[in-house]
């Protein structure tokens, strides 16, 4: 059998598979947070899945980056998780809500307080974000208090509680992507000089208090982080210290028992087999762009224990289904990625009953 289909342990879980839904940004939430009405379905189309990872879900009123984005701080956020978490698994699925806080990769025009937004330190990302009111400069984030920082660690254990309460079998922590865990990371966004910034292992503190509350609030089999090493949007810039950065944090993440830590990966392969032997628990790699013949090859290497794919998924409802026939996949239409109707969301054509699905 090939072994993308067979069972994976993963925390506490078993998985039906080593294949990964990865976190992807649709913007079809309600202005106050709420899961969009068709969330549901969306979701339990695709739980064919070994793990599903929601889009990035705000963990605040600060935490909003993105217009019309889910929070799961709110109960009204989680009476709309519930829905979702309860469609995924009646089809037998497990689903992880990824938490994440934009820091300054937010505009006040798109979050609900309509306050500027906030980050280790007060500089801008120096690109623009589309609003209400079209695109805009993101202006200059103000630089969070040592005090807020703790505060803001509390707000990710809350929105941790509530991701449990609305039925999800874990959290994400958004480690990636330029947002505020990575912005800690770098020393272009990061010019603190308190506890949380300077040397390698004062930037990555932040995300270890996070990781380390909400493994004690939900356990830590429960609790995962993903992790973009290299990343340079939007003005992020890790500097030569970078891996190094990484190899500290992946091994003080490993002393937590973390259910799994999920890279996307940019080209450094050194850096990725240095992390594959520090970290001893689940590993999940995406790597964007992936070519469909290469799927599976990074686990049949050892090199991970899942793979996780984006637009092949988001396109293709029953992604697994199709892997086991080798049948054609559809083709993402990048015009319906965010907001919308149920047009590129919901309305992705499955393979026929019929189809062998034979692996």
């Amino acid at each position: 059998m090939n072994p993308l289909f067979t069972p994976a342990r993963m925390g506490r879980y078993v998985l039906p598979n080593r294949l990964v839904m990865a976190p992807m940004t649709r913007s079809r939430a309600a202005f106050d947070g709420t899961p969009g009405e068709l969330a549901a379905e969306y979701y339990a189309q695709r739980a064919g899945v070994g793990l599903i990872v929601t889009e990035g879900t705000q963990p605040s009123d600060d935490g909003q980056g993105y217009l019309t984005t889910p929070g799961i701080y709110a109960p009204a956020h989680v009476a709309g998780w519930r829905k979702i978490t309860s469609a995924v698994h009646d089809k037998g699925g497990h689903i992880f809500i990824q938490l994440m806080h934009a820091g300054r990769m937010s505009h006040p025009d798109n979050t609900p307080h309509h306050r500027q937004g906030v980050a280790p330190s007060a500089i801008a990302p120096g690109t623009g974000m589309f609003t209400a009111t079209g695109m805009q400069e993101i202006p200059a984030p103000r630089a969070l208090t040592t005090e807020e920082v703790r505060q803001t660690v509390a707000d990710f254990r809350h929105a941790a509680r509530s991701a449990i309460e609305a039925g999800a079998d874990g959290v994400e922590i958004h480690g990636a992507n330029a947002y505020l865990v990575q912005q800690f990371f770098a020393p272009s966004a990061n010019t603190r000089t308190d506890q949380y910034g300077g040397t390698i292992e004062n930037r990555a503190r932040f995300a270890i208090e996070v990781a380390t509350a909400i493994a004690e609030e939900i356990g830590a089999d429960r609790t995962a982080i993903r992790l973009s090493p290299g990343t340079t949007m939007w003005g992020i810039d890790e500097g030569a210290e970078g891996p190094d950065l990484y190899r500290h944090l992946v091994a003080e993440l490993d002393k937590l028992g973390l259910g799994y830590l999920h890279i996307m990966d940019l080209g450094n392969e050194p850096l990725l087999a240095d992390i594959r032997k520090l970290w001893h628990q689940s590993l999940i790699l995406n790597r964007p762009s992936r070519p469909r013949d290469q799927i599976g090859a990074d686990l049949a290497s050892g090199l991970v224990d899942l793979e996780a794919y984006g637009q092949m998924v988001l396109a293709n409802p029953d992604f697994v289904v199709r892997l086991k026939a080798k049948a054609a996949m559809n083709e993402a239409d990048p015009s319906t990625y965010f907001g919308g109707t149920a047009r590129g969301y919901i309305d992705y054509a499955a393979l026929s009953a019929r189809t062998d699905t034979s692996s």
